[in-house]
């Protein structure tokens, strides 16, 4: 009579049992971390439109960080976007003057908008024939891309705004493509609690007309 301890047909069994076991614990915790490190410290985007243009261009793949501004606890189920409670931030930092952050967009927050930061809580901002003022000096905007000339007459809000006081706990934001980019000017000020994080750089670029990828691209530290 066999002892099942020493049948090889169990024995290989087991091991398959064991080999199985391994496997799926490595891939569910595979799964934990990037969802870990997905929420609370790197996310990737995709550029979809050039309202960044030509700091960020369509097709353009970046890396934001999560804690620039402190720790988002996610109230939303991943990936499906269903809301659970209202925005929570701990430890939470505002924003400088310049940086490129990546935002739920007010009017809808299952979508994310990109922007650069120009106005700060307490500033006074005025746009004058595209011209950006802060407490009524010139903002020396160096990134602004202009495709068209101001208006003769008043084009509001696009090349003429404000004056507005920005209020506590909001930012101004502005796309680096003026005469392209729905931004601060015709939705209003930022909640900083609605801010997911600050893009760090481009990881990869794809363009779509000539069908190629944009080496020149990979590696770029955004600012």
């Amino acid at each position: 009579m066999t002892n099942k301890t020493d049948d090889p047909t169990e024995e290989t069994k087991v091991q398959k049992k064991s080999l199985t076991r391994e496997y799926t614990e490595a891939i569910l915790i595979a799964l934990l971390l990037a969802l870990l490190i997905r929420t609370f410290i790197v996310q990737a985007f995709k550029i979809p439109s050039g309202s960044m243009e030509n700091t960020l261009l369509i097709g353009d793949h970046i890396l934001v960080s999560k804690f620039s501004y402190g720790t988002h606890i996610p109230n939303e189920i991943p990936f499906i976007n269903v809301r659970l409670f209202d925005d929570i931030v701990l430890f939470s930092s505002a924003p400088e003057r310049g940086d490129i952050i990546v935002f739920k967009f007010p009017k809808d927050e299952t979508r994310d908008f990109i922007k650069r930061v120009i106005g700060l809580p307490g500033d006074l901002l005025e746009v004058r024939r595209q011209k950006v003022y802060i407490n009524n000096e010139p903002y020396d905007d160096a990134r602004a891309r202009h495709t068209e000339s101001p208006s003769d007459s008043p084009l509001v809000p696009r090349d003429d705004f404000g004056p507005i006081l920005i209020p506590d706990g909001h930012v101004f934001v502005m796309g680096d493509n003026r005469e392209n980019s729905q931004d601060s000017r015709y939705w209003g000020y930022l909640n900083v609690k609605k801010i997911r994080g600050k893009a760090l750089m481009i990881y990869w670029s794809w363009d779509q007309i000539e069908s190629w990828v944009r080496f020149e691209r990979f590696g770029k530290i955004l600012e």
